[in-house]
Order: C-alpha cells, then structure tokens, then sequence
C-alpha cells in the first residue's frame, strides 16, 4: 500500500543476465553504439544524477525501514522503534539522524527476489535481470563480455550522443566475494562503458582515480601537443569518427580541472567533512569477526558519500557507492546482528546517509539527483538465537529513495506482519531499474545489444511512478 497517494499495480518478475570485463583504457572508455530517450512524464523533469548506494552484504530491514514492534521478541528484536519527521513512520532507535529527514525519503517495504546467494542477488540488483546461471555464486571471470551490463554503463551507452567529461563512476572499489559479482560493469556492451573506478585510501582518507594521473615525464603540456598532433594527423589522414570521438573524450577527461577538484575531499570545510562521517569514534579492533585488512573503507563510509556530492556537482550523472568490499566485514549479521548494528553499521551509515540528503537539498541538487540506498536482500525474521543472527532473506526486503522528485514521507507497499513477505506492492530488481532509466527520461524499453547483435530491453520492469510527483 502507498499511504496517502494510492495503490500501484503489482511489477512483473524479469530474465537474463549479469557482468562484463574490468578493463579500462581511457580510448576505449568512450566508443560503442545504441539510442533512445523518452521524455519524463508531464511535469516531472528527468533528472541529471543518480547516486546508487549499495549496502553490501543485506542490512535487516525489520532492524531498520520495516520496524515489527507488535511481533513476538523472536521477530521484532532488541530495537526500539523512534517516530520520525513523517506521522506515523517510525524507523530503529539508532537512526535518529535519518528520523529527522524523512520528510524528503521514501521507503519501498517491498523489494523482493528469489536469489539467496549474495553473488547472484548483488548481480540481481545492479542489473534488474535474473542472472542465466540462476542462484549461484560466481566463480567466472570477472572480463566475462556475455553478462548484462550495470545501470550506469547501460545509461551511458544510450546516451553516449550527450556530452558528459566522466559519465559513469564507482567509488571506492569494486565489491568481491571469491570473485566480484556481475554486474558491476558493462558486461556486453564493452570494456567503453566500465564505470570510472575511483579507489579511496583508508590510512589518508583520499582518493585517486589511476586512469586520471599522467605518466611520468608526460606534463599537460606534452599533452596537449599530443592532442594537437592527433588533430593534425586527422587533417591529412584521417580517423575513424568513432575512435577520434574516444581519443577526443580521453583528452578531456584527463584535462578536466571539475574532475581533479572533485576528486580531492580534503578541499571541503572540516565540518562538512565531520557531518559526513570521518573516522568513527571509538572506532577499535577486532569488532567481532573484523580486521582492519578486512574492513579496509571503514573510515571512508561518510567521504565516499561526500565524494559522489561533490562528483555530482562536477557533472557526473550516475555514482556507484560501494559500502563494505568483502564477505566478513559487511552488513551481512549471520552473528551478533544487533550488536553489530548498532556498533559500527548503522551509526555511520545514519549520519553519512543524512548529511547527503540535507547537503544536497542546501545546494539545490536533490530535485535534479536521484539517491537510491539498498542490499542485495534483507534478513530473516526469525532471528536465529544460537548466534542471534538473522540469515539472508530475498522474499521481503526495503529499499530507501530520495530525491529526484520522490514524493518525501511516502511508505511504498506493506509488508505482511512478521515482516517475511509482501502484502501488497512488490517491487521487483527490475523495477526498480526501470524507475531509475524512467526517470533519467530514458524509456525502459529501450534496446541495447550485445556482440552477437542480439536485442535486449534496458528493463523488463516497470517504474514504480507513484513514488513521484
């Protein structure tokens, strides 16, 4: 049920694929092929950015969006549940931070798939299609070209007619299991379309972006001789429009002063810096299972969502934000889950999460940006008491938008009363990616091909539009 804006119709359940290759040459960042746009619907214009934060491992949706205060203890857990700036919407006691926002959120309480395992479930949600191996993990390369690619890179691709210096980014490393999960890149619409990787230093809370620094010995001026030399080659050779199209983009994209600026957090005012979240205090190891090899962005999580303010306002459209790289150091509470939670997962997550929001509504970006906050699932409602963990959980799970439009305070759907499955609304990976092309204006019905030159639709969902307006 969506409270107050009326009943949506119930999304379909979707096929195909998940991944591609991790190569990244700054040429063959930019070439490829496709098209189509569609136009926002009346009154509602697409937006220029899309910040998709992924919560690695499945948080607890009962133990945060979905609070079940009248369930049995076994259910509803040791959290208390805290009124928000939305009647009626209560949220854990240990997002109080975010309690204060939710007038600008909306929370889907009925995400759901049929993935258990976190590979195929991550594959699942960065790309809205069941992935062909089924519910596995993945143990392929992580180049494999027949894989569905990531929303980022689809949406580069069919917009690759509009001018954007770095279309796509991720940030602060590519997530991993044995091996990183499909669809973090562009799979089958080629290495041109990877995200831009920007990998972030824990010990000096930086970042750098390799593909942006200049071999040694090669100043910008030696560059732009470079570019002038090409230039003057393709006067009286000529060059292929697509390849000179890349090398032209390439050129820009390593002169671009926006992109080296928004690179470089430490410019921000400490107090921004603090509001997002530096190192967290009291902060020590080991935190149960924890090492500092393991949690290498622990004291990252609040700049990386200060990065992606600051790559979206250098005109970056689309910004993935991995929260936790590996299995052991994630939201992934099989043991101690409320412990957990409130020790070093919802804390900073709370905080980083609500500076974005109020951060981009001070600056005028949050009509224009689209901010997207999930798992891959979420936790059993049982909690299991020998460990007093909850266990993965794809049949109901929640998912937090902002921004971009969204109707603020809205609750999308309901979940039954023990919180294990939807009583009404669900909202399928699939739509939820068709939400997102939608509202970039982007028909999700668009087709894209892959390098046997077969037809695939961007989405086969459909977007969830009552959430907007």
């Amino acid at each position: 049920m969506l409270r107050d804006y009326g009943n949506f119709t119930r999304r379909q359940w979707l096929r195909a694929a998940g991944f591609g290759g991790l190569g990244l040459a700054l040429p063959r960042l930019f070439q490829a092929q496709a098209v189509a746009a569609a136009p926002a619907d009346a009154g509602l214009s697409p937006i220029r950015s899309c910040i998709f934060i992924f919560l690695y491992g499945g948080p607890s949706h009962l133990d945060t969006w979905d609070m079940k205060p009248a369930a049995p203890r076994e259910v509803r857990g040791e959290f208390q549940a805290i009124a928000t700036s939305v009647p009626g919407l209560v949220l854990c006691e240990h997002l109080p931070r975010m309690a204060q926002v939710m007038h600008k959120v909306a929370v889907v309480r009925t995400m759901y798939h049929g993935m258990r395992n976190h590979d195929s479930a991550c594959t699942h949600t960065f790309t809205g299609r069941i992935p062909l191996r089924g519910d596995v993990e993945n143990f392929t390369s992580p180049s494999e070209p027949t894989s569905m690619p990531g929303f980022g890179a689809a949406l580069s691709y069919v917009r690759r007619d509009r001018p954007a210096v770095l279309p796509h980014a991720a940030a602060p490393f590519l997530i991993r299991n044995l091996f990183p999960p499909l669809g973090q890149t562009a799979g089958f619409l080629g290495s041109a379309y990877d995200p831009f990787l920007i990998e972030g230093d824990s010990k000096t809370q930086t970042y750098r972006a390799d593909k942006l620094l200049l071999p040694d010995g090669l100043s910008k001026s030696r560059l732009e001789s470079r570019s002038s030399l090409l230039q003057e080659m393709d006067r009286h050779v000529g060059t292929a429009p697509a390849m000179r199209e890349s090398y032209e983009k390439a050129f820009r994209l390593l002169a671009s002063a926006a992109v080296h600026r928004a690179l470089d957090v430490s410019q921000e005012p400490l107090r921004v810096r603090e509001r997002y979240g530096l190192a967290w205090p009291g902060l020590t190891y080991p935190i149960d299972n924890i090492t500092p090899e393991l949690a290498p962005a622990l004291p990252l999580r609040g700049q990386n969502l200060l990065l992606a303010r600051r790559l979206v306002e250098a005109g970056v459209p689309f910004v993935n934000v991995y929260d936790f790289r590996v299995q052991g150091a994630n939201w992934d509470t099989h043991t101690q889950n409320f412990e957990r939670l409130k020790g070093y997962l919802l804390p900073p997550a709370d905080q980083a999460l609500s500076a974005l929001i109020e951060d981009l509504d001070e600056r005028g970006l949050l009509d224009t940006t689209l901010v997207v906050a999930l798992g891959e699932f979420g936790r059993t409602p049982k909690i299991t008491e020998k460990t007093v963990g909850r266990e993965h959980w794809p049949d109901c799970y929640s998912a937090i938008l902002a921004g971009g439009g969204i109707r603020g305070g809205t609750i999308y759907g309901a979940s039954e009363k023990l919180g294990a499955y939807p009583a009404s609304d669900p909202v399928t990976p699939a739509d939820l990616a068709a939400t997102i092309y939608w509202r970039f204006g982007v028909d999700p019905e668009t087709e894209i091909h892959d390098g046997a030159g077969r037809p695939y639709r961007l989405s086969e969902g459909e977007p969830v539009r009552a959430l907007f307006g």
